[in-house]
């Protein structure tokens, strides 16, 4: 993917020395919150939830990029279901003539097993679009839809978290439905430790702080 970015370093723990999020363990529900230094349109003050992350390469989706495109337009049998804002989400700058969707499984419920549903992490799971709307509204709290993916070859990824272009974080499963309306770049780096959530507070253009 390769984001440019600017010559500042990436801030580090006071405490140890490192970059943030340095030894984090990163897989498939980790959040990769682009650094306040990558200032590369595509993924400037963007969180990505990774589906896939393996030796092969890594595959997630942008969470904080609506379009301006209803889900009903699109997907009319989905947008029921669809979490607000109900508008197509630009996933990332890869294949976006195509749609990927996550849901959320309701709390209790096992999906093990179930057709048209693939386990992600935690209760996220990736919803085959030609499913069953009807069954999935008794299975899930809402979906999100989006139109393209972030993806990293084999290497690419670990290359741009040793630059300290993204800061790895957990992830809640409320996040992937979060409303438009919520920073949720701000929120997610606020709910890490210090002096990681001091970031939440980075001006996007540095020049007026």
């Amino acid at each position: 993917m390769g984001p440019d970015r600017s010559n500042e370093s990436a801030p580090r723990d006071a405490s140890s020395g490192e970059p943030a999020g340095a030894g984090f363990d990163v897989s498939s529900g980790t959040l990769l919150v682009a650094s306040p230094e990558l200032i590369e349109p595509t993924f400037s003050r963007t969180v990505v939830y990774l589906i896939e992350h393996n030796e092969s390469g890594s595959l997630g989706v942008v969470l904080n990029r609506p379009s301006e495109s209803a889900v009903h337009g699109v997907l009319p049998q989905w947008h029921d279901l669809a979490a607000k804002p109900k508008a197509v989400f630009v996933g990332g700058p890869v294949n976006q003539s195509a749609a990927l969707c996550l849901g959320v499984v309701k709390a209790g419920v096992d999906v093990s097993g179930i057709r048209g549903l693939q386990p992600v992490s935690g209760r996220v799971v990736l919803v085959d679009l030609d499913s069953d709307v009807e069954m999935m509204d008794e299975l899930l709290d809402g979906v999100r839809v989006f139109a393209g993916y972030s993806g990293w070859g084999m290497g690419q990824l670990d290359d741009e978290l040793d630059r300290d272009d993204w800061i790895p974080c957990g992830s809640l499963h409320t996040d992937v439905l979060v409303p438009a309306r919520v920073d949720l770049w701000g929120k997610v780096l606020r709910r890490q430790g210090f002096p990681t959530s001091l970031l939440a507070t980075h001006p996007v253009d540095v020049s007026v702080n």
